[in-house]
């Protein structure tokens, strides 16, 4: 039976967490105050920040610790739940401040932030006031590792072997590197790279020319791999080089498997790093896209020359492999080939253990081994291939698994596509349709085509669209499978 008292122990405790978190962006309202704004930015912040902390209040009081441990089923229900009650509550600043013009509007907005997507209703992001932009920014910041995985060092201390349940419940990729025995202490590692990774971030971006406030907010919404942007043209705003490169960098190691990559930095294991097929796949991807589209754009566009050429087509590709959706160039305006191998990476997606979304690379690899060993039964049929990567060998379990969510995520991605081809029939095309579906299941934010390319907002959707968008982008966040269990009549059944 699942303890319900029990989460609603935990959702408390997390909602004073989020209530925390936005008094920041209130102190940054104050401090950049506008008479414009008519002190509806701050009213919309100390609202959203008292019913955040009665909520809290009333979670912690009908809720219970409990000295056994958590199970499995009530760590999948904590985990989706936990990105419901932050998107909802979330929201709040958005339509309260009347910056928003309808719920539906502000939870959108608010579920792509925490999932990372960065796709956006907002068309004149320019005019927003300094708190709610830092909040905006925040809330991709903070779902970058995962709400819950931010919680692994502090839940033990509500809940017997909870953030073993959660952890597992959370983290994205079908397998797991471990460097530590303390799944606490994994933890806090990992976060001290994040944290190192977007301190140096803002840095790069205050000396590459940006202003503090700027260099902050693109820094957050960089290395959480999410794409949200105080300017409306993205990075393209600056219209600078170091700062386009500086961007590249980041997104780049962002989307890299946060433990090997401590292990690379602070431990001075650079060969295990090298040695990971995952990451070995990584770059290679990343180098042959961008190839194909450099080429492409050289010889296919009389206005790019071979350096612009590169720095552009380097810049999305890396900005559509890791999900983050940043632009410094209007891909609708690229030959129809190069869509092709940007929706290829929005399917691939980059590293499993880092901030960004999609397929993951390390599935990649193992789809790929399997053809491999099968296409060696055709003349071997006797033989026995185990399926191994970076030496483990790959259970067949964990294969069916990786079917099964391929499977899946097809599955939703065509549903999706059919109901925007119902919906939004009258104004919306094919491409649009199906980049959209596949940019809300991999995380990643824009889509291609015309009239939504990757510069502009999802604002012209239907409700029913955006809410199915908002969902995708939850079942994606969450690997799918990890959303889908709470559908089935097994997990409600008492044993």
């Amino acid at each position: 039976m699942i303890n319900y008292k029990l989460i609603l122990k935990i959702l408390g405790a997390l909602l004073f967490g989020e209530a925390f978190l936005m008094i920041v962006p209130l102190l940054v309202t104050l401090f950049y105050k506008d008479a414009q704004n008519d002190n509806a930015d701050v009213f919309g912040l100390l609202f959203s920040i008292l019913v955040t902390l009665i909520s809290a209040l009333l979670c912690r009081y009908y809720g219970q610790p409990d000295k056994e441990a958590m199970k499995r089923k009530e760590a999948y229900l904590l985990v989706s739940l936990t990105w419901i009650i932050f998107s909802v509550f979330g929201s709040l600043p958005f339509i309260m401040s009347g910056m928003v013009g309808t719920y539906t509007d502000a939870f959108f907005e608010t579920m792509s932030g925490f999932t990372t997507t960065g796709s956006t209703i907002i068309d004149n992001i320019d005019v927003y006031p300094a708190g709610l932009l830092l909040w905006r920014s925040m809330t991709q910041w903070i779902g970058g590792l995962g709400i819950a995985f931010f919680t692994i060092a502090i839940l033990p201390g509500l809940v017997v072997g909870g953030s073993v349940q959660v952890f597992s419940a959370e983290a994205t990729g079908p397998l797991r590197t471990k460097m530590h025995p303390k799944l606490s202490t994994n933890a806090k590692m990992i976060i001290s790279v994040y944290t190192v990774l977007s301190v140096a971030c803002a840095a790069c971006f205050y000396f590459g020319g940006m202003p503090m406030f700027d260099a902050l907010n693109y820094a957050m919404s960089t290395t959480a791999t999410g794409g949200f942007a105080t300017h409306g043209s993205s990075t393209s705003f600056y219209k600078s080089a170091f700062i386009d490169y500086t961007t590249i960098f980041f997104m780049f190691f962002s989307g890299v498997n946060f433990t090997m990559l401590y292990l690379a930095i602070v431990k001075g294991q650079l060969k295990k790093l090298w040695k990971d097929s995952e990451f070995r796949f990584y770059v290679y991807m990343v180098g042959i896209a961008t190839l194909i589209i450099t080429l492409c754009l050289t010889f296919g566009h009389s206005h790019y020359d071979i350096f612009k050429a590169f720095r552009n087509a380097l810049f999305q590709v890396v900005s559509f492999v890791t999900t983050t959706g940043s632009f410094n160039d209007d891909t609708s305006n690229w030959p129809r080939f190069t869509w092709l191998v940007l929706v290829v990476l929005m399917f691939t997606g980059a590293c499993a253990g880092s901030t960004s979304g999609g397929l993951k690379c390390i599935r990649a690899v193992m789809i790929m081994k399997v053809v491999r060993n099968e296409l060696k039964k055709l003349l071997h049929p006797k033989a026995v291939l185990p399926l191994k990567v970076n030496g483990n060998t790959v259970s067949m379990q964990q294969q069916v698994t990786l079917l099964a969510f391929i499977v899946v995520y097809l599955l939703l991605c065509v549903m999706t596509y059919a109901v925007l081809m119902i919906f939004e029939a009258d104004w919306i095309n094919t491409i649009d349709a199906i980049t959209i579906a596949i940019s809300s299941a991999s995380n990643v934010g824009p889509a291609l085509g015309n009239p939504i390319g990757n510069t502009s907002s999802w604002s012209q959707l239907s409700d029913i669209s955006k809410w199915l968008c908002s969902i995708l982008m939850l079942m994606g966040r969450l690997e799918i499978l990890g959303v889908l269990v709470l559908f089935t009549p097994a997990f409600w059944r008492e044993r």
